[in-house]
């Protein structure tokens, strides 16, 4: 204990101040977007989580008569904790870009914009997720309640947080979305970049290790179990060797496809068709028509079209 003691007496303030230095220079290199950003963002999360489904967040809810009040402030601390958040995010990307040039007023006008509009897409976030909801109700034999969905299903929580990260993408906030993913995936082992585009009624089955790409695009009713990976093929270059961005890399899952588990499918040119059903451990990197069934069966993957359809 007597080390403790001396370090703490002779050492520790020198160690601070080294700790402190190293952080100020990256602070000053880099710009970090505010001081304690993953904490306000994953509070944020919960806040947001609280206000679309106050009866399972809630713990001072003893009457239905309280509902009103208590929903009314998470909104409010909601799009408080919003606009402070993107307003540090926003002046941040913007000294990065402009450096001395930054307008720091308009970045705060278009954070207070951006809240306003993020608030009043909760309704529609709400209804799809109650589509989600149901999906998984009706898409689960052993789900025996929607209770048991909401508060057991790893999809449930991933998928809720995607929907909302993915409104912060359509109204181009930076950092903040895939923030919020990142905390899902912790939280789920369920890895949804935020710039997918889902349609309704989308469930994925237990969901360990599922990957869906930014650029991804899936229709409704679509069906994922654990392990699927919705991926890129290897990645463009540039001139300079850098990977080439904003190109469309990942696949299209049409309406009411299923995906088994263990299955990789690859490739922004890639098209699963309507109704098709992709067997457990398949890798595919090319199209198939809809209402196709393809499985694994040595030595290459079998595929066959129901002929009435």
């Amino acid at each position: 204990m007597g080390n403790i003691i001396e370090f703490m007496r002779y050492r520790s303030q020198d160690l601070a101040d080294e700790l402190v230095n190293i952080n100020s220079k990256q602070l000053l290199r880099d710009n970090i977007s505010g001081f304690g950003m993953k904490a306000r963002v994953i509070e944020l999360a919960e806040h947001i989580k609280a206000a679309l489904f106050p009866t399972l967040y809630e713990r001072e809810i003893h009457t239905a008569d309280h509902l009103p009040a208590i929903v009314l402030d998470r909104i409010n601390t909601v799009i408080m904790e919003l606009n402070s958040i993107v307003e540090d995010v926003l002046i941040n990307s913007c000294n990065k870009q402009e450096r001395a040039g930054c307008n720091a007023g308009e970045c705060r006008r278009k954070a207070a914009d951006v809240a306003v509009c993020f608030m009043e897409k909760l309704p529609q976030v709400r209804y799809m997720l109650g589509l989600d909801m149901k999906a998984a109700y009706d898409g689960d034999p052993a789900a025996k309640s929607y209770d048991e969905i909401l508060l057991s299903y790893p999809s449930m929580e991933a998928v809720t947080i995607y929907r909302v990260a993915h409104e912060l993408v359509l109204l181009q906030v930076p950092l903040i979305p895939r923030m919020m993913s990142e905390y899902a995936h912790q939280l789920t082992g369920i890895d949804i970049h935020p710039g997918a585009t889902i349609g309704k009624s989308f469930f994925i089955d237990h969901g360990t290790g599922v990957v869906i790409g930014e650029t991804t695009q899936i229709g409704d009713r679509v069906k994922l179990y654990q392990g699927v990976t919705l991926g890129a093929r290897s990645f463009q270059l540039d001139d300079e060797g850098n990977p080439v961005k904003g190109i469309k890399r990942h696949p299209n899952i049409e309406d009411e496809v299923v995906i088994y588990a263990g299955a990789t499918i690859l490739g922004g040119d890639v098209t699963i068709g309507k109704g098709s059903v992709i067997g457990g451990n398949v890798w595919l990197t090319s199209s198939v028509p809809p209402y196709t069934t393809v499985y694994n069966a040595a030595p290459k993957p079998i595929i066959k079209i129901k002929k009435d359809s």
